[in-house]
Parts: C-alpha cells; structure tokens; sequence
C-alpha cells in the first residue's frame, strides 16, 4: 500500500527508484543464406551482461533456405560451445488456410528435460516465398551466477503444410554460469533471410 503525503505517493516523489521498463536496441542482425545468427557478449558491440536485467529478441519473417524445417535457440555459458543445460515446455495453436487442423496441444518431441540440444521457437516454417515466422524471445538476468536463467518465446509461422501455427515456449536453462551469448539457426540448412533485433531493458 502506497504512503501518501500531500496526495503524492513516496514513488511519484522520487523516494523509491522504479524501473521504466524501456527498451535500448542493441544490435540487428540480418540473415543472408546464414547458417545462424548469434548475438556475443563483446563482440560486435554486443552488450550481454548485467548491464541488463532483461534482454529481449524480436524476430521478423525468419525464411528457411530448406522447406519444412525449425526454427531454434540455444545458449552458450562461458565456454565456446551453445549447449547450456535446458528444461522446457512447448505447446502450439494450429489453424490450417483450408479451415482444418485446428488443433491446441503440448509437444512433447519439442520440449527439453536437461537437454543440451538447441530449443524450437517455431516449427516446420514453409520456405515458399510468401511464408516464414516471426515473435519474441526474452531473456531474464542472464549475468546471474546464483539462479537458473529463465526465457519465454511467443511466435507464429507458416508451416509447409500451410497452417499458421501460434508457440508458446518457455523454459529455464539449468547452469549456475552466466549466459553470454544467443544463437539462433535452423534445425538444418541456412536462414534464408529475415532480421533479429536484440533489446535490453533496464
């Protein structure tokens, strides 16, 4: 309950220090045929740290190079190689353009119990011209060397099959080291096109 004196709250008053909430665009990648694209701590006037309690990748009509293929994330924890530790669930709302396929379920082939493998964001996304998939991942406290490092993704696609498929994906990667780098690629093949934007909010 908020302290009120001369009908302004401690908060308005400027006693308590509250976060705005605003977004700092740190980077943009943009995938030419790229076998992935990955955000470095360091490098490339990336900013992954604890600069920022949150981080947050918006992705814009990612395009596969191969039909049928997943979208994915992994994480890196200090050492050289994505594979940091992950639990995860993953469920999806199906619709297909022929009014069929309505479908909401949990993916069990999608989640992660300590896994080390990359982590589907969007499925099977169609390479036809006019299909791809976009969302948003977020990133919390990454730096911290205490607790595990928890992450949410929303997206939407177009299958090959020619259904809009809505993911939700959430999930905690499981390590004590700060995460220090994102990369996002194919299950196989290259991404064809599209943009990642990386935010950081304070």
């Amino acid at each position: 309950m908020a302290v009120i004196s001369n009908t302004t709250t401690i908060i308005d008053a400027g006693a308590i220090s509250v976060a705005t909430g605003a977004m700092t665009l740190i980077k943009t990648l943009t995938a030419s045929s790229s076998a992935n694209l990955s955000f470095v701590n360091g490098a490339s006037s990336v900013v992954l740290d604890g600069t920022y309690k949150q981080y947050v990748f918006k992705f814009y009509n990612i395009h596969p190079q191969t039909d049928d293929k997943n979208f994915t994330v992994n994480f890196r924890d200090g050492a050289t190689n994505y594979d940091a530790t992950k639990t995860s669930t993953y469920f999806h709302v199906t619709h297909a353009e022929g009014n069929g396929s309505e479908s909401a379920a949990y993916v069990t082939g999608h989640d992660l119990a300590q896994g080390t493998g990359a982590q589907i964001l969007s499925e099977g996304i169609s390479n036809d011209a006019d299909h791809g998939s976009s969302g948003e991942l977020t990133l919390f406290d990454p730096a911290n060397t205490t607790f595990v490092k928890h992450f949410i993704c929303r997206s939407n696609g177009t299958r090959h099959s020619n259904i809009s498929s809505d993911v939700f994906v959430d999930g905690y990667c499981n390590v004590t080291a700060a995460i220090d780098a994102v990369q996002f690629a194919m299950s196989s093949g290259n991404i064809d096109s599209g943009t990642i934007k990386m935010y950081g909010i304070k």
